[in-house]
């Protein structure tokens, strides 16, 4: 192909793409109001929460998973230094992006991956676009994202969902794949039927890999939010990105560290709760 027709077939391309969003944007739009409203009440709920309040739920939920009083005064700790620097409105809104991102994740990542467990047709045609997924660049992402959308929330939360999607697809099509052939003969014995066998039998055994998926899910979308922020996402990545612009050292690294006190907190959290589940699918103790 020459250098020629290669330029008139990214034109080709542009115009085709900008004649969509034309055509389509605000159809577009009005599709993915639902999820702005849930962010908008997530975020909301967790900044009108009272901080004591929100800090003992957190704990709760902490040890809840987990079972260990370390992790629980990790997360009180942690948030307490995140407040006392001045940094909760913006660790509250990077946890409700995050919440919002992980339930549509698992909400679309759990079916998809079943599907692909139950057909190898199915995991064909879905396996190469999740490795596009994985590995295109993260920033490409954002473009056809803004060019349809425009800034706002909904497109950082569309590029962090695209991002995060494939861990949990992945793993719970392992998970339900690599579940003993020999428990699956012993459920058609006695009558099961697909759903029975799925709810019953598969789901249960794979849950451990279900759950790795979710925490490497969790982890993705944090790894995003520096990025999504670019295209106005509100929360911790938008000091770090004002911190970079103008060479604030002290804003960048304080920020950072909170992020990475959240990406910590859910993954002790996380894994800890697949160890219980493991633990408890091998018949041992869940403390």
């Amino acid at each position: 192909m020459s250098r020629d027709d290669l330029r008139g077939l990214r034109k080709s391309i542009d115009a085709s793409f900008r004649d969509f969003t034309i055509e389509y944007g605000d159809s577009l739009e009005a599709f993915f109001d639902p999820l702005l409203d849930f962010l908008i009440f997530s975020e909301r709920l967790l900044l009108n929460t009272p901080w004591p309040l929100m800090i003992a739920i957190c704990a709760g939920l902490a040890y809840t998973a987990s079972r260990s009083w370390n992790i629980v005064v990790g997360v009180v700790a942690a948030f307490l230094v995140i407040g006392y620097l001045g940094m909760w409105t913006d660790t509250m809104r990077t946890l409700s992006i995050i919440t919002v991102c992980t339930i549509v994740a698992i909400g679309i990542g759990i079916p998809l991956g079943i599907m692909m467990a139950k057909s190898n047709r199915v995991q064909a045609v879905v396996s190469p676009i999740l490795d596009v997924m994985q590995t295109m660049p993260s920033f490409v992402y954002l473009i056809p994202v803004v060019m349809l959308l425009g800034i706002g929330k909904v497109p950082g939360l569309i590029a962090v969902i695209i991002y995060a999607l494939p861990p949990v697809v992945r793993l719970t099509n392992l998970g339900i794949r690599e579940v003993d052939s020999d428990v699956i003969e012993a459920a058609d014995a006695y009558g099961s039927s697909a759903w029975q066998k799925l709810v019953n039998v598969q789901m249960p055994l794979a849950l451990p890999s279900i759950f790795a998926g979710v925490n490497q899910t969790i982890m993705m979308s944090l790894s995003m939010v520096v990025i999504a922020s670019m295209i106005g996402v509100k929360g911790l990545g938008q000091p770090v990105l004002k911190a970079i612009t103008n060479q604030y050292f002290a804003m960048g690294l304080l920020n950072g560290f909170a992020i990475v006190a959240l990406a910590i907190i859910f993954d002790r959290v996380s894994q800890r709760y697949g160890m219980r589940i493991q633990k408890h699918r091998q018949g041992g103790s869940n403390d």
